[in-house]
């Protein structure tokens, strides 16, 4: 009779620690799927900037697709785009409202015409497109 050799594995990580998130093959990739329907809509209504944060919508819809689909891989990578591209319209949509801010409290400092600045402003955002 032949002796049969036992598999014997040891755990690397202590116990309660886990693994990393990024390690963790069994979590599911985020799509960001709101918050680029948000930056969208937003950037629309705002300074028709919804054009510039387009893109994270259709990289966050791709991730849908692929974490339905079951490629998780392809999943991870449109969503980190979609991320990355939403952080961008992000920063650019708060600081569309801040200087929009800016110019309504200079305007009604100095006492002058408020559609005159507001003019003025939307010429000035055309020119940053």
């Amino acid at each position: 009779m032949k002796p049969q050799q036992a598999e014997v594995s040891i755990p690397l990580q202590p116990p309660g620690r886990g693994a990393t998130p990024a390690a963790d093959p069994d979590r599911q990739p985020r799509d960001y799927v709101v918050w680029s329907l948000f930056n969208v809509l937003l950037g629309y209504g705002l300074a028709c900037l919804g054009c510039l944060c387009f893109p994270a919508l259709v990289f966050s819809i791709k991730a849908r697709d692929c974490k339905v689909l079951g490629d998780l891989e392809g999943a991870r990578r449109h969503g980190a785009r979609a991320k990355v591209l939403n952080i961008i319209c992000s920063v650019l949509l708060v600081l569309i409202v801040v200087a929009i801010i800016i110019v309504i409290i200079i305007a009604g400092s100095k006492g002058g015409d408020l559609s005159l600045s507001l003019s003025s402003l939307f010429f000035f955002f055309l020119l940053l497109l």
